[in-house]
């Protein structure tokens, strides 16, 4: 396999991680967490103006033709910065969906604002029942003459108190688990009988609670088939896993060099702890952690370019899997190496493990993709 990456994702992967070592400090990115937003909208414009905003989509549509590649080097470098802008709901998830099923005249008025920074999106589609299911789906679009109306709650929408466009998953047929039946609706966040209630998560970003109360929408606002939605939401889920995935192997790098530095520089009985078997083993130990996702990234990164649906869905599956049991293995030896410090507001090791928790539950946890991988 060539794990080699070609001159322009090179420059792309160079600029991110000069910005993040250079721009994005950790006392900045505090104060930007801590403002009503949840980020800085200064810098999302920055982000913008340097087109990652714009990496992810087709050339026509005004972006860069970024695949998974592109991807998983910028939201490496994001996580080794604990960026905090909306990178993730609203030009993934968000965009995700838009790049898929919109039209022309829909890209317009809902995704070229996304991309150019202008607007903010969300994607609105767990609920409190669903769990990790996607199929899960009871918040209702009715049909009423040549329009819908929306009812329902949507849960811990990444962003959604933010968002200017919400894309709402919603069902229009069947049950409530019914995989058919599905559709996705591309919605101002503003609109009559939405009611939104936005709270910090415990990684310091952004979600909130939407509820909608009889509300109208127009069949232009449908994106795609009707009915036929879920298809187009597993795959933007699949974008944001691999999306998350990088972006926890960041992390987990960051992770193991501040911790070696820390054991290095840390004297006790005379000599630095790095110099102690015991904990020498456990640096061992963490750097394993680290490869071992790492590489399951690569696979699946690479697997999404082949024709074999079914096993780019293991390889994604096996990756979560390892994610969501290795990173947080790895984050609590970082700090637990770094002592009573570790687990201190002003360090910043505790917030990379707060992600890296965060991250196990985002998309389903270890156990529901292990089970997903031994059905599948």
């Amino acid at each position: 396999m060539d794990f080699s990456i070609n001159e322009d994702q090179a420059m792309l992967q160079d600029s991110v991680a000069k910005f993040i070592a250079n721009d994005y400090d950790f006392d900045s990115r505090q104060a930007s967490a801590a403002t009503d937003v949840g980020f800085s909208r200064e810098r999302w414009t920055e982000f913008a103006e340097l087109g990652w905003t714009a990496v992810p989509f087709a050339e026509e549509d005004g972006g860069l033709d970024g695949g998974p590649v592109e991807l998983m080097l910028m939201m490496e470098q994001f996580g080794k910065g604990l960026v905090v802008e909306p990178f993730l709901p609203c030009i993934i998830l968000a965009g995700g969906v838009l790049k898929r099923l919109a039209t022309s005249q829909q890209k317009a008025q809902w995704l070229a604002p996304l991309i150019d920074g202008s607007k903010l999106g969300a994607l609105a589609y767990a609920e409190p029942q669903s769990r990790f299911d996607l199929a899960n789906v009871a918040t209702t679009a009715t049909r009423d003459g040549d329009d819908f109306v929306l009812n329902g709650h949507k849960a811990v929408v990444l962003n959604g108190g933010n968002a200017d466009t919400l894309i709402v998953v919603a069902r229009t047929s069947g049950d409530v688990t019914d995989e058919h039946g599905i559709s996705l609706f591309a919605i101002d966040a503003d609109s009559d009988g939405i009611r939104r209630k936005a709270y910090p998560t415990g990684d310091a970003r952004q979600a909130a609670e939407v509820y909608f109360d009889n509300v109208r929408v127009s069949a232009e606002q449908l994106l795609g088939d009707v009915d036929d939605g879920l298809p187009t939401l597993k795959a933007v889920i699949t974008d944001g896993i691999i999306a998350i995935a990088a972006e926890a192997v960041g992390i987990m790098q960051t992770l193991n060099g501040k911790t070696l530095e820390y054991t290095k520089s840390r004297v006790q009985f005379g000599a630095p702890i790095a110099s102690f078997q015991a904990l020498q083993h456990r640096m061992v130990d963490m750097f394993v952690m680290y490869e071992q996702p790492r590489s399951l990234l690569l696979h699946a990164v690479m697997m999404q370019d082949e024709d074999n649906a079914e096993a780019a869905a293991r390889a994604v599956a096996a990756l979560k899997i390892q994610i969501g049991t290795e990173a947080r293995k790895l984050g609590e030896e970082a700090v637990q190496l770094h002592g009573g410090m570790g687990v201190t507001w002003e360090l910043d090791v505790a917030h990379y493990f707060k992600r890296l928790t965060m991250i196990d539950t985002l998309f389903g946890n270890a156990d529901y993709h292990l089970d997903r991988y031994v059905l599948s």
